[in-house]
């Protein structure tokens, strides 16, 4: 039998900090599974993942990060109905308008009390827990 590893994936919970009550960054998926998603991406191989974060943050939103923090990995062989993946989830910062990019067929600026229901992957239990540290200073539990 061959040796099967989780796909690596990065998600970058993008806050605007030049905006009141720093809103968040959300894209609406042009591939499937459709709806709303947190930016993010697999990881190429040769890349790092901090890497790919600030990569993928220009590719799906034009926007520059700054990775503040580390929210978790999320490594649920369920979380991707199209194989199973491992997120490294970051905590980023920018400034400025952000604009649909690459595979996201739009973006919007969220305030945390406006979560769309219909988000993809986990992105639901990720946002969680990032409103949870955000609020409470809770890390994730393992």
């Amino acid at each position: 039998m061959a040796h099967r590893n989780p796909a690596p994936t990065v998600d970058i919970i993008i806050e605007l900090i030049d905006r009141p009550n720093r809103p968040i960054v959300l894209i609406e998926r042009l591939n499937p599974p459709h709806g709303w998603a947190i930016p993010g991406g697999f990881i190429d191989y040769g890349n790092s993942a901090e890497t790919t974060a600030h990569n993928e943050a220009i590719e799906e939103t034009g926007l520059e990060i700054e990775i503040v923090d580390l929210l978790g990995v999320y490594s649920d062989p369920n979380r991707d109905e199209r194989q199973h993946t491992m997120s490294i989830t970051y905590i980023a910062a920018a400034t400025g308008d952000p604009k649909a990019g690459d595979d996201a067929k739009n973006v919007r600026v969220i305030n945390v009390w406006e979560i769309p229901k219909n988000l993809c992957f986990d992105h639901d239990l990720i946002l969680h827990d990032y409103l949870q540290y955000r609020n409470y200073g809770m890390r994730p539990k393992l």
